[in-house]
């Protein structure tokens, strides 16, 4: 048996799964995000290990023979988050996370240092973790001059778990300290931002093992002293492996809290004034690109609270099949974007009501808003020279056939929707745990999953989707103004 867990923004995820790739259960807990000032997102890293203690609880209880199994750990997780630890192991302050944009001027500032974007494949977006640490520096500097260690999310769980100060190059690359060709940290890119190499987990492949299961942990549990926890992923790779995107040419598309079109790339090749995201696989020698709007199914969440409904109830209320665009545009920008504006300040807007608008209304612009910016996110990747015909759907979004309907027929490609299962980050874990812990190759364990239909473009109306895009376009220069 193998435990695959993701620790997500919201709370973690823990999925025990069989050496075959079946699925025995799983178990989540969440926890909260605090804000303590506007553009501040921060939490205590020792929730993270109160809910990973109540998950694994809860599977021992509904699984007790098969969690006793248990031969390796394998673990996703949010990725560029700050956790900063003394020369003891003790944490500093609560962890600064990726949706934190306090660091706007130092990644700026350290955005315009040439080596940083050449060695690094990446611009500093003000959520890496890199101007975080320059922005303590300047802001926190007692508790800056404390810092033994920085680990990632996932990284400060591996190190609960085993001791071991410990990364993998997948969750490095989201860092800007990472030489992401060469997959090694980079003393020129650490002394940039007033970093030491000392300061830094020692790399590994995510599917290497990392150390055993702490002997107090295994005794709790009730297991074994031999359990092998394995390196890891950043969330998207893991989810990549999760799903089966690991060759060139294989894409998802992933509708959760944020929105990401992620395409996995056999050569190391950088397209950073495109604001895409160019970092290393779970997979030896393998990167992917990948475009990321901020607030996907936030902006739902977002309007069903304004509207004190549900978000089934407001999105079912619009049918199953797409019509003509809206003429009210919803700009997602609500915590700002990423791909491909690079824009921490932007907020949301609704362009065109009319007196007339209602609830509809409002919920199909906000729809095709996300869709026409992971329209914006394809265009980047393919002026990078990266081309998707097909791509996987996944993520809460997903469930809803009419939003599908849509983003295949805004983006002009196929949609596969697997089978019901649990093809998240999770299992992508537990996959990456299964290979580190007996030595299969990857292409053994990361297989496609079976697919239960095919989502086409509405060919009738493309062109007026094409119409509707290039006006939200538009819109974003002239936003951009009163930011």
């Amino acid at each position: 048996m193998y435990l695959g867990l993701d620790l997500g923004t919201s709370g973690i995820k823990a999925l025990l799964v069989k050496e075959n790739n079946a699925i025995i259960g799983s178990a989540e807990i969440s926890f909260k995000v605090s804000h303590p000032q506007k553009g501040w997102s921060e939490q205590n890293p020792e929730d993270w290990e109160f809910a990973l203690k109540k998950a694994v609880k809860i599977l021992k209880s509904k699984y007790s023979f098969e969690f006793s199994l248990l031969r390796g750990i394998g673990i996703s997780g949010q990725m560029h988050g700050a956790t900063l630890l003394d020369h003891k192991g003790k944490i500093l302050r609560p962890c600064i996370l990726w949706n934190d944009t306090r660091a706007h001027l130092e990644a700026k500032q350290l955005d315009t240092i040439t080596k940083v974007r050449k060695i690094s494949g990446n611009i500093v977006f003000p959520g890496f973790t890199a101007p975080k640490l320059i922005w303590l520096a300047n802001n926190e500097p007692e508790i800056f001059s404390k810092i033994a260690k920085v680990l990632l999310p996932k990284d400060y769980l591996n190190f609960w778990l085993t001791g071991e100060y410990t990364s993998d190059m997948s969750d490095g690359s989201g860092t800007s300290w990472l030489d992401t060709h060469k997959r090694v940290w980079s003393s020129d890119l650490l002394n940039c931002s007033g970093m030491r190499l000392n300061q830094m987990p020692k790399l590994f492949e995510s599917s290497e093992p990392i150390g055993n299961l702490r002997d107090s942990l295994a005794e709790e549990w009730g297991l074994s002293k031999n359990v092998i926890v394995v390196s890891g992923a950043g969330d998207n790779a893991a989810a990549a492996c999760g799903i089966g995107v690991i060759n060139e040419g294989d894409a998802f598309i992933s509708l959760g809290t944020s929105g990401v079109i992620l395409a996995a790339k056999e050569n190391f090749a950088p397209k950073a004034n495109h604001a895409l995201h160019t970092f290393c696989h779970a997979i030896h020698n393998r990167w992917y690109q990948m475009g990321v709007i901020l607030s996907a199914t936030d902006c739902l969440n977002w309007l069903a609270n304004i509207l004190e409904k549900k978000v089934e109830d407001i999105t079912n209320s619009l049918g199953k099949k797409i019509k003509k665009p809206n003429s009210t545009h919803f700009l997602p920008y609500l915590s700002g974007e990423r791909t491909p504006h690079n824009d921490s300040k932007i907020r949301a807007s609704f362009v065109n009501l009319d007196v007339s608008s209602n609830q509809n209304d409002l919920t199909q612009s906000v729809l095709e808003g996300v869709s026409f910016a992971l329209r914006d996110n394809l265009e980047a990747l393919k002026i990078a020279g990266t081309n998707i015909s097909t791509a996987t759907a996944i993520g809460g979004g997903s469930n809803s056939s009419y939003w599908l309907e849509l983003i295949a027929t805004v983006l002009k490609i196929d949609l596969d929707i697997p089978e019901k299962s649990d093809f998240g980050a999770a299992f992508g874990a537990a996959r990456l745990a299964i290979i580190g812990v007996t030595g299969a190759k990857p292409e053994e364990i990361i297989k496609n999953p079976r697919i239960s239909k095919k989502i086409s473009p509405k060919k009738e109306l493309i062109k007026l989707y094409d119409e509707a895009y290039y006006k939200y376009k538009s819109i974003y220069p002239a936003l951009s103004l009163i930011k």
